[in-house]
């Protein structure tokens, strides 16, 4: 097998077997997942990243459509310690191969994600080369390459059109989906309670979806910095108090925003499905499913919002609640896939909260 450098822009290299056939370049960050794979690759809240696994076993159990979160891989790169690529069961591996996505595994991620906790989330270059100077070499230009694109990641994911979907409860609501990145798990959960479902693309005006009257809108999840959403926190802010709002992830650092509150960077984010998360409302803990690099800034907000959940790990806001504007939103992933479903009620919250 040829060899794999993974180059980050602080100068560090990283080697191991290389199984793709581009070069790529990405975020670095890790997910603490034991399994998911494909649903990890498939979100496209990973856009513009590539991932490091911390479980040491990857595609140990094959692929299945039916797990895919997007109608593609939105991986840069894909990091682990040991690949399956048996002749009995190379499938994950083929399948990245058909998405032109690069692999490498033999790396030592125990080091590259203690590093990556130590130093935060960096660029860096995947890439073959015939030594370790050539690999520092050749991933100047790509490193350099990653500033010169477009910033909105969400409007780079998001749908271009339309797209209504008829649910599975006659008597609920109709509810508006702002795709910012969607996964597919969010659309399930709203048809399995909505009789209509309409998603709506990242920059959709605020009076379009009024104008197709719905009874309340999800702000979905999504990649990159919300600071680089263009327009959402105008269209946001006129919706604010005309429909009940639920915001999952970007859609709930989009929210804050709108409300008045600022968002930072975390050092290496928040990604796996072991993050225990405490509900202030009623003292209870259950552990969820997060993916983002961003957090709100509670001190930023106006009294008249309150904090509902918080991060146990390192005490970030992880939900907030406004009955003003009859809104509501959480920092990590209620749909699971991959993840516990410990929070799968928020869904029958926000249809409670559309009926009040």
């Amino acid at each position: 097998m040829s060899k794999g450098y993974l180059v980050l822009s602080s100068g560090e290299v990283f080697s191991g077997s290389w199984l793709g056939k581009k070069e790529s370049v990405g975020e670095v960050v890790f997910n603490t997942s034991h399994n998911g794979y494909e649903e990890i690759a498939t979100d496209p809240s990973y856009y513009g990243q590539i991932i490091v696994m911390t479980a040491p076993q990857q595609g140990n159990y094959g692929v299945n459509d039916s797990f895919w979160e997007s109608r593609q891989l939105w991986i840069r790169g894909f990091i682990c310690l040991e690949l399956q690529k048996s002749t009995a069961n190379s499938q994950w591996r083929e399948r990245l191969d058909e998405q032109g996505i690069p692999a490498m595994d033999s790396v030592d991620t125990r080091s590259l994600v203690l590093h990556l906790r130590d130093q935060g989330t960096q660029v860096g270059a995947m890439l073959s080369a015939n030594s370790l100077e050539e690999a520092r070499e050749k991933a100047v230009p790509l490193i350099k390459s990653f500033s010169d694109q477009e910033w909105d990641w969400a409007y780079q994911v998001s749908r271009k059109e339309n797209h209504k979907i008829e649910g599975a409860s006659t008597g609920g609501p109709r509810v508006a989906v702002v795709d910012y990145g969607c996964k597919q798990n969010i659309i399930r959960e709203l048809i399995r309670r909505c009789r209509e479902v309409m998603i709506f693309p990242a920059r959709t005006s605020a009076q379009e979806i009024l104008d197709w009257n719905p009874d309340g809108i999800l702000l979905s999840n999504g990649p990159g910095n919300p600071q680089d959403v263009q327009g959402s926190s105008e269209m946001i802010q006129q919706l604010l108090g005309k429909k009940a709002i639920f915001g999952i992830c970007m859609g709930h650092q989009l929210l804050g925003r709108a409300l008045g509150g600022e968002t930072f960077r975390l050092k290496f984010g928040h990604r796996g499905a072991n993050h225990p998360i405490q509900d202030l409302r009623n003292g209870k803990v259950f552990m969820t499913s997060q993916n983002h690099g961003y957090a709100i800034a509670m001190d930023s907000l106006p009294k008249s919002v309150v904090l509902t959940h918080i991060n146990l790990n390192d005490k970030t806001v992880s939900g907030l609640s406004s009955a003003e504007h009859n809104c509501f939103s959480v920092q990590f992933h209620p749909e699971s896939h991959p993840g516990p479903r410990d929070a799968e009620n928020l869904f029958d919250e926000f249809i409670e909260r559309i009926h009040l």
